[in-house]
């Protein structure tokens, strides 16, 4: 019996099905091409966004006054000193002879065979630093010790104080000590090589003839006879360098400074002094002209390359015939035209005679990006340097020279804006009703003092004053407390026939002086007048203005410091916003998340995300669709497998039927 031949269709189901199905799948294939270029286009709005903010940081570097109007302080000979300005200062050659130089005071205690062995017994003892000046006398030159000092009068700064006890009672302790509480005194031990080497050398941080020093100890004996040393008094320590002043001429004028560095001798210029002069010397202030060349320089480059990003990625090349990626887009051509528009009007409430960029050599070429004439660039420079700042950045001047501009919000509108003052700023204070007892002794030593709202008890060493000195005494325990000291806070203290004032160094209603405890009225008398200090009070624009110490602002949040002055109408301060500072506003509105950037881009994602949806929903249904071509085809090839089964049976009964 034969074998019955087995049947196949050679049906390839999965290639029939899988080619099908690519047709199918053609919906998916264009959204993926239509996400691509959504894609692609907000990889060009995110270049856009990235060009926009480095030209919010270029605009905002140049919103600042301070790029066009800086000045250098140039010395003759920069080894007899050297010399910043600011931009307050006033262009001018100014002669200095120096004839001295300022230098701290220097003291040194007598040896101690040890710098580790107990001084004392360790009780506690109390050690308090004053800085002040030493008025009469001569410094003997053999003992370091002044004799005939009438008086040692507080320069007003506060005492300072430490405390020594069994923990830190060697000379390496009291160092230490000393160095750690930052008081203003440098302690450091020398060794002489004597039989009794480890000396003390004590330092004061500040050089002048004000910070020299005045040690007090209260308590133990030993540590008393080591450090104690008052100018008028007791001296126990040597004096091996004597504190000066910096004395000079300016212009020749006399100066006499603490230090060897002066910042209020010229306007707006800081003097470090090095050495003395045999000659005169100068120093030549004058404006920064390559700081504003390239200040301005900076303004076009910066222009240029965010006009190049928009018209590179909107443009047809006729040369390759092809478009960018965003040929033609509605937003970028408002950037663009926003961009050209920002530039073509002239800075309104500029207070010089700059008005335009073309005035200063800035001019746009053909192919629409900023060009510069250095050559006209240079002459504005030399003839009007300090108009050019209105161009560029927000800046503001007073007609009256006790107002200062402070500053502006980008809700400031450019424009002249009168002011008129009705209340002048005024500090707070306490004056006496009589002249103070300027004997000071254990009853009438202690004082509550509050100072704008912050409280401190203080308590005056005894003593026998003058008035003057006591007034300084009183304003170095105010100000040296550490209420008041953490807080900023200082007062000035005044005499007027032994009459004291005592004058908060702010302004405004939150300035006030109290003054009570047991020896008010020895100081003040029964009586003593307090004033509140009050705010300044008038108008910017004839509109509602506020009133804080001394700064008046407005509603449009234009900000001025009033000095002083009489009340009335105080002439106007004219405020210009420049190209610098309204681009940088500008920007901020492009790169804001509700502008045109974000609203273009999160109209893509939207898209996107609705092209996802719709593929998700195609493939969904592909799923079923390739189920049914398969079942449809599997059924198919089952169909044909059983007719050549059948075919092949039938053939086989022929063959027999033809052997029979």
């Amino acid at each position: 019996m034969e074998t019955a031949a087995t049947s196949s269709t050679n049906l390839d189901v999965n290639s029939i099905v899988n080619q099908l199905m690519t047709v199918e799948r053609q919906p998916i294939n264009k959204l993926n091409i239509t996400e691509a270029s959504f894609q692609t286009k907000l990889s060009a709005y995110g270049s856009i966004k990235g060009a926009v903010a480095s030209f919010q940081t270029a605009m905002q570097n140049l919103g600042s006054a301070i790029k066009f109007t800086k000045l250098d302080a140039i010395p003759s000979d920069d080894t007899i000193l050297s010399a910043t300005a600011s931009s307050i200062a006033v262009a001018g050659t100014y002669s200095l002879e120096v004839t001295s130089l300022a230098q701290a005071q220097k003291l040194v205690a007598a040896g101690q065979s040890s710098s580790t062995a107990a001084i004392g017994d360790g009780t506690p003892t109390t050690v308090t630093f004053d800085f002040g000046t030493i008025n009469g006398g001569t410094l003997d030159p053999i003992t370091k010790k002044y004799t005939g000092v009438t008086s040692f009068g507080s320069n007003g700064n506060g005492t300072k104080s430490i405390t020594i006890d069994s923990s830190n009672n060697s000379l390496q302790g009291i160092r230490d000590a000393i160095n750690a509480a930052k008081i203003g005194v440098t302690a450091t031990i020398i060794n002489d090589g004597s039989a009794s080497p480890y000396r003390l050398a004590l330092s004061s941080d500040n050089n002048g003839v004000s910070n020299s020093l005045k040690i007090s100890v209260s308590g133990d004996t030993s540590v008393t006879n080591l450090l104690a040393h008052d100018p008028a008094a007791t001296q126990n320590l040597s004096e091996n360098v004597t504190a000066t002043n910096a004395n000079f001429k300016v212009n020749g004028v006399s100066v006499s400074k603490t230090s060897n560095s002066a910042t209020d001798v010229i306007q707006g210029v800081t003097l470090n002094l090095k050495k003395i002069t045999t000659t005169s010397t100068t120093v030549t202030v004058a404006h920064d002209n390559a700081s504003v060349s390239n200040s301005v320089a900076g303004f076009v480059k910066a222009y240029n390359e965010l006009a190049k990003t928009l018209k590179d990625i909107s443009a047809y090349n006729p040369a390759t015939k092809q478009a960018a990626i965003l040929q033609g887009d509605s937003t970028v051509r408002s950037l663009q035209s926003q961009l050209r528009n920002a530039l073509g009007s002239p800075v309104v409430g500029a207070s010089g005679a700059l008005t335009t960029l073309s005035q200063i050599g800035i001019s746009f070429q053909k192919d629409g990006s900023l060009g510069l004439d250095t050559s006209k660039l240079n002459s504005a420079i030399t003839n009007n340097v300090s108009d050019i700042a209105s161009l560029f950045s927000a800046v503001g001047k007073g007609t009256d020279s006790l107002i200062t501009f402070n500053s502006a919000t980008s809700n400031t509108k450019a424009g002249s804006y009168a002011v008129n003052v009705t209340q002048i700023a005024t500090q707070g204070n306490t004056v006496g009703n009589s002249a103070a007892n300027t004997t000071i002794t254990d009853t009438n030593k202690a004082l509550d003092v509050t100072v704008n709202g912050v409280s401190a008890s203080i308590t005056l060493n005894a003593g026998i004053y003058t008035a003057q000195t006591l007034a300084a005494e009183l304003q170095a325990k105010i100000n040296g407390a550490s209420p008041f000291s953490n807080a900023g806070i200082t007062v000035a203290i005044t005499q007027n026939s032994g009459v004291l004032s005592v004058t908060s160094s702010s302004y405004g209603s939150k300035s006030s002086v109290t003054i009570g405890g047991a020896g008010v009225v020895d100081l003040l008398g029964a009586a003593p007048t307090q004033t509140a200090g009050v705010d300044v009070a008038g108008s910017i624009g004839g509109g509602t203005s506020t009133g804080s110490g001394q700064v008046l602002s407005n509603a449009q949040g234009l900000n001025i410091t009033i000095n002083g002055g009489a009340l009335g109408d105080r002439g106007s301060v004219n405020y210009s916003n420049g190209y610098a500072f309204s681009l940088d506003i500008w920007t901020s509105t492009v790169l804001t998340t509700d502008g045109a950037l974000a609203s273009r881009t999160g109209g893509i994602n939207n898209s996107i995300k609705d092209l996802g949806n719709r593929r998700a929903a195609i493939e969904t249904r592909l799923v079923g669709i390739e189920r049914r071509y398969r079942a449809q085809f599997s059924a198919l090839d089952g169909m044909l497998s059983s007719m050549n089964q059948t075919s092949n049976y039938l053939t086989q009964q022929l063959a027999q039927l033809a052997k029979l």
